[in-house]
């Protein structure tokens, strides 16, 4: 049988992972997707620690900027592990902190009450609950983030009411919102665009370091 790989990426949904998939650092890592939320996270990842033990876990994807100043496609990383904060700053990404979150930021207000009450640098939805369950194991963990929108930025759509109850986009209730708003359609194409840009800056960072981790 075959031994998995040391490293293992989780990315909420697909759109955060593809670009990556076309890299030579998916050819060395393992890739779970966990599907959105802190629930899902924590039931995917158990799941698959189960399967066998990582030499250590990046939780990775999208992130709104809640600091003032960070650009769309800025990939930020927070890791407690020495090694794998040194290949992540190696390969580009900046130390900063994270806040993870029950629902979509959509607003700019929104995300400016979440900087002044946490402090944090970018908001999230997986990677608390991943790091949590991958520390208490002792695995070796980092949450590698790339800003989506940022801190100033309103979102076309309130996302969260288009959800299912598993947490993911239903096309029914996007199909609905958009009957109802077509003046939103150009705003959320140019979205979906700059999502294949910030999952590309991502996956770049993230083959860099799993190269520099493997050598």
């Amino acid at each position: 049988m075959n031994a998995l790989p040391d490293t293992l990426v989780c990315f909420a949904v697909k759109q955060e992972s593809e670009p990556f998939l076309r890299t030579n650092g998916a050819q060395r890592a393992r890739l779970l997707l966990t599907g959105m939320g802190p629930v899902n996270a924590e039931r995917a990842i158990t799941a698959e620690l189960a399967r066998g033990t990582p030499r250590r876990v990046l939780s990775a994807g999208f992130a709104g900027g809640l600091a003032p100043g960070l650009a769309m496609g800025t990939v930020l990383f927070s890791s407690s592990d020495d090694e794998l904060a040194r290949c992540l700053r190696s390969a580009g990404a900046l130390p900063a902190r994270f806040h993870c979150a029950e629902r979509v930021a959509t607003t700019a207000r929104e995300k400016r009450a979440l900087h002044e009450q946490t402090g944090a640098d970018a908001v999230e939805m997986e990677s608390a609950i991943i790091c949590s369950v991958c520390g208490r194991q002792g695995i070796p963990n980092a949450t590698v983030r790339v800003i989506l929108d940022i801190a100033t930025e309103e979102l076309p759509l309130d996302f969260n009411v288009l959800m299912n109850a598993r947490q993911e986009l239903a096309p029914g209730k996007l199909a609905l919102a958009l009957l109802r708003q077509p003046q939103k359609i150009p705003a959320l194409l140019r979205l979906q665009r700059r999502s294949a840009a910030a999952a590309g800056a991502l996956a770049k960072v993230l083959t860099r370091a799993i190269e520099l981790l493997n050598r």
